[in-house]
């Protein structure tokens, strides 16, 4: 029912962008049912649902808590302190997060020994943040400013004798493409740079588990979504480093504004292949606790349910990726509702129509991004001739 109320959309034909579901893909997975019809008609028209995939992963379904875009918490280390939930799932989450500038770090820094050795610093001043963050959380609950959260969270309060023990403090990362490119001349894209970026990866994991071991609090790390650091940050930096370099270096000098790659992505514009781009992000997804998230961009909706089932299914068997979307691009006219890929007026009638597409993780009229995210998404290659042969013989 869910499903097939958010497949029909408002009375003006406009998504319902809230609440977004996670369906889990696991083995037993039955893709011909007709509650999945619904879901899949749901993610080719509009690209609402999320996917938590658990095919090729280590983990099960109820390991895994998803909190929001990407937010995705591990329940196996909760359950090493014994005594699972105390009977409810829901009492976990992050206290805040933390975004380490990449970029950054790879302008100022003369070689990965300095890159590794700033990296380090900052992730400690990020803990001493989340550190003082709690303390003033678990304050502010003793005081009855969290009313709420108090009375769920009381079970947790007498087994540890505070409120926020079960939840994780979180860091993240922002334009680890255009750290690579500060710092060696060299993208993510290539063999080198997804080697580094790997090793970056590896280095914040480990450090995570030392603060864990340091403070006795859950941390985890997470792709940052950035909505808003992606742009803030590179402008700040553009103005502070007039040389530092942003992922839309080249169209800066016709008016664009800078942004960064997302986390640890491929830059927006490098392939429209999306099984090349699915094999490089296998290789650094899986590397983060917190969350990350794959969207698979398309131009227009898929044609029909079995399409999107066939695509889910394909990458769910052939990736660890943990968590993707399908995000088709859409538009809605005022008078004529739902019109298929991106249509700045009404093909009908010539009114202006809102062209929609994710942001992040939320699918909002494009007109309503930043100015940063709106100078990525005129980079972005969608992946609508890969997915047309991976599903050509679905009718």
């Amino acid at each position: 029912a869910l499903a097939e109320v958010m497949t029909e959309g408002d009375a003006k034909g406009r998504v319902f962008t809230f609440p977004i579901p996670t369906y889990n893909i696991t083995r037993d997975f039955d893709w011909e049912s007709p509650v999945s019809q619904k879901i899949f008609e749901l993610s080719a028209k509009y690209g609402v649902p999320y996917f938590s995939n658990f095919i090729n992963s280590d983990m099960k379904p109820e390991d895994v808590r998803s909190m929001c875009c990407r937010l995705r918490i591990d329940n196996r280390e909760l359950r090493k302190r014994g005594g699972g939930f105390f009977g409810a799932n829901p009492l976990t989450g992050s206290i805040g997060v933390v975004t380490i500038n990449l970029p950054r770090i790879g302008y100022l820094q003369k070689d990965e020994d300095g890159f590794f050795e700033r990296l380090g610093e900052l992730m400690d001043l990020a803990k001493d943040s989340l550190e003082i963050k709690r303390k003033v959380l678990e304050r502010f609950t003793e005081r009855g400013l969290y009313p709420y959260s108090k009375h769920y969270l009381r079970s947790v309060k007498e087994r540890f004798g505070k409120y926020w023990k079960n939840h994780f403090s979180t860091i993240g990362l922002i334009g680890m493409n255009e750290a690579l490119l500060n710092l060696f001349g060299y993208g993510i894209a290539c063999k080198e740079g997804l080697k580094f970026a790997v090793k970056v990866l590896n280095f914040m994991r480990e450090k995570l588990l030392e603060f864990q071991e340091e403070t006795g609090n859950l941390y985890n790390l997470e792709a940052t979504p950035a909505e808003g650091t992606s742009y803030r940050l590179a402008r700040i930096d553009k103005k502070k480093y007039p040389d530092i370099i942003v992922a839309n270096e080249k169209y800066l000098s016709k008016g664009a504004e800078p942004f960064y790659t997302n986390s640890s992505q491929l830059p927006v514009y490098y392939t429209g292949d999306l099984f090349e781009a699915i094999e490089h992000q296998d290789q650094l997804q899986p590397l983060y606790t917190g969350g990350t998230v794959f969207h698979i961009y398309l131009g227009e909706k898929l044609y029909s349910w079995k399409a999107a089932a066939e695509l889910v299914k394909r990458v769910a068997y052939a990736s660890r990726l943990p968590y993707f979307t399908l995000t088709p691009t859409f538009s809605i006219c005022p008078t004529h509702g739902y019109l298929n890929g991106e249509q700045n007026t009404c093909p009908v009638c010539g009114a202006k129509c809102e062209v929609y597409s994710r942001v992040v993780g939320y699918l909002r009229p494009v007109d309503q991004w930043n100015d940063g995210k709106q100078a990525e998404f005129r980079l972005r290659r969608t992946f609508d001739k890969s997915v047309v042969l991976a599903t050509a013989q679905i009718k």
